[in-house]
């Protein structure tokens, strides 16, 4: 999970100064000293780490406590505004050409996700309203063209190749003819990378830069490079100049310490997040969130735009409808649980609750968790669709037989029914004459 490790730290630094009435200068010193260890071990930049606490003690001692806040939940709001402000204080949106056809260069070393990205942008793009086209112009490594191919057969966006050029440059010029011929509005241009920065590849992407006239250069960098991440950000940027950063991988990296650093160092903002492998799991960054996503008070606002991605408003009306009239059944259940694995399980959703981040759940309970969702899924998939539909049918013959199919034991199938109706109890409290319910989707009133 992103940021688990500093996450952890910084939620056990502020439960100590929640617990005081007041707070000594010596208490925000030793805190300070704490957040230090913390942000260092997370691999951020030593002077970014030296300049934040200094920022953040300042103002600790010199603000006035708000209106309904303790000491230690100021010190907490403090260090979630630098923190944000760190990452670069609000979300920084792609720029569009106002003509109506937007270029868009990118950048990075091999083995950055670089290919991959450019359909995860390219199907971030479409889903906004564009109609985006691919260009390969890396002539160099093995496959790289048929690899840029797959990922366009998967964005269902059409690529343009030129395997008989070796000269990226012609190849980009007339990648950006054909997208225009073919009425498209966004290129997205791949270009080659390299194991390490060098002369040749900053030339090459210098003389593409000019030939085509980006309207934005993003660099993709892998979280999990950390401090090294950022220094190839760092030399891209004096080099050839680039706009936004794309940080992959940032789902697998525990410490974070690249996405924290490559904002003050590069003064580039990160614009998107890769948080998985398949080519939907690309995420506008914003850093406000992730400050509160960081100490554990939840990404809410992220949670309602997936929930929204995935729930069509007929789809989240007839869940209501069904929710008020007690026809919730199992069969519903199991397309609310294709729901969850769509967004990416449970793993993927727990950080943006509020309360339920780093320290609150372990990994191994997270890991039951989705090992109890696949024996669920597995009971509930070997029941008839009648079954599903009326529970009440389901006296000791037939659960014996969903067992049997499922590979479960018969107590999974009892475990379930029970927790299906406990849940339908449950929902029967909450559905009192004038009371309220939050649904995904339209969010019911």
């Amino acid at each position: 999970m992103a940021f688990e490790g500093l996450s952890e730290k910084l939620q056990g630094v502020f439960k100590k100064l929640k617990g005081k009435g007041v707070l000594s200068e010596r208490d925000i010193d030793d805190a300070m000293r704490e957040i230090r260890l913390a942000l260092l071990e997370a691999d951020v930049n030593f002077k970014v780490v030296k300049d934040f606490v200094a920022r953040v003690r300042e103002k600790a001692l010199g603000t006035e406590i708000h209106a309904g806040l303790n000491p230690g939940q100021q010190v907490v709001k403090i260090v979630a505004d630098e923190l944000a402000s760190l990452m670069g204080g609000t979300n920084s949106k792609l720029t569009f050409s106002p003509s109506g056809f937007t270029i868009l260069m990118m950048a990075g070393l091999q083995g950055t996700g670089k290919t991959t990205t450019c359909g995860k942008l390219a199907i971030y793009l479409t889903k906004n309203g564009k109609e985006p086209m691919l260009c390969a112009c890396d002539v160099y490594r093995p496959a790289a063209i048929d690899q840029l191919e797959i990922v366009g057969e998967g964005a269902q966006v059409p690529v343009y190749t030129d395997r008989a050029s070796k000269d990226p440059v012609k190849i980009a010029e007339a990648a950006v003819k054909e997208a225009r011929r073919l009425g498209k509005n966004v290129l997205i241009i791949d270009t080659a990378g390299r194991l390490q920065i060098d002369d040749a590849l900053m030339e090459e992407l210098r003389d593409i830069k000019k030939a085509i006239r980006p309207h934005e250069i993003l660099l993709v960098v892998d979280s999990l490079m950390g401090q090294d991440a950022v220094a190839s950000a760092e030399g891209f940027n004096e080099s050839l100049g680039v706009d936004g950063i794309i940080m992959t991988k940032l789902d697998g990296d525990s410490r974070g310490g690249a996405a924290l650093s490559t904002k003050s160092v590069t003064g580039k903002p990160i614009k998107f997040i890769g948080v998985g492998e398949k080519l939907d799991a690309l995420e506008p960054f914003h850093p406000e969130r992730m400050a509160s996503r960081i100490l554990g008070m939840g990404d809410v606002m992220t949670l309602i735009e997936k929930l929204e991605d995935d729930y069509e408003e007929e789809q989240a009306a007839e869940l209501e409808r069904k929710l008020r009239k007690m026809e919730f059944t199992l069969e519903d259940f199991l397309d609310q649980m294709a729901q969850i694995k769509k967004m990416g399980g449970l793993a993927s959703l727990v950080g943006m609750i509020p309360g339920m981040g780093a320290g609150k759940i372990t990994e191994g309970q997270m890991a039951e968790g989705e090992v109890e969702f696949v024996k669920m899924e597995a009971v509930m998939r070997s029941m008839t669709k009648q079954e599903r539909k009326d529970p009440s049918i389901l006296n000791a013959s037939r659960r014996k037989r969903i067992a049997a199919g499922s590979g479960q034991p018969v107590s999974q199938v009892n475990s379930l029914i029970k927790r299906y109706d406990e849940a339908r109890k449950m929902m029967k409290s909450f559905m009192k004459p004038g009371s309220k319910m939050r649904l995904p989707g339209g969010f019911m009133q």
